[in-house]
């Protein structure tokens, strides 16, 4: 009977896969861990659909159009603080144009293209175990049909 005094819920985020001449498209952040390295990724706004939330989020901190075109898989993490679970839903897709000038999120300080060996190399600085977790799956072939993701709304 844990936690029967508050009401708990995962975190939604989603995570946008997006590749280019064997380089990974990644974001430099701020966070309350000092700078780290992530998808471009984000929470589910209320009223939009996970594939909606992907090409914002994309578009939000990369300043990168994304279009998703699969399912590479859904992880569930909760952190070892104890404080939040995340349930991120990550996606695979097509770069459409680049938004030069468009500033980018607030704590984003710049999109980076990494080889997987210089993201593996660099997972002390990886926002979550998420990052490298999607990227192997990702490097895997792991693609499920964007059907299995269904929106009623």
């Amino acid at each position: 009977m844990r936690g029967m005094n508050r009401i708990w819920k995962p975190n939604v985020t989603v995570a946008a896969l997006a590749e280019r001449d064997g380089r990974i498209l990644l974001v430099e952040e701020e966070t309350s861990d000092g700078i780290r390295i992530n998808q471009p990724a984000g929470h589910l706004d209320e009223g939009e659909s996970l594939l909606e939330a992907c090409a914002r989020e994309t578009l939000e901190e990369t300043a990168w159009r994304f279009r998703p075109t699969a399912l590479v898989g859904i992880y569930q993490w909760p952190r070892p603080q104890g404080d939040v679970t995340y349930l991120r839903f990550a996606f695979a897709g097509a770069l459409g144009d680049e938004q030069t000038g468009r500033s980018l999120d607030t704590g984003i300080l710049r999109t980076i293209w990494l080889t997987p060996e210089e993201i593996e190399g660099s997972r002390e600085r990886h926002r979550s175990p998420l990052v490298w977790q999607c990227v192997q799956d990702y490097l895997a072939g792991r693609r499920y049909p964007l059907e299995i993701v269904r929106h009623h709304g």
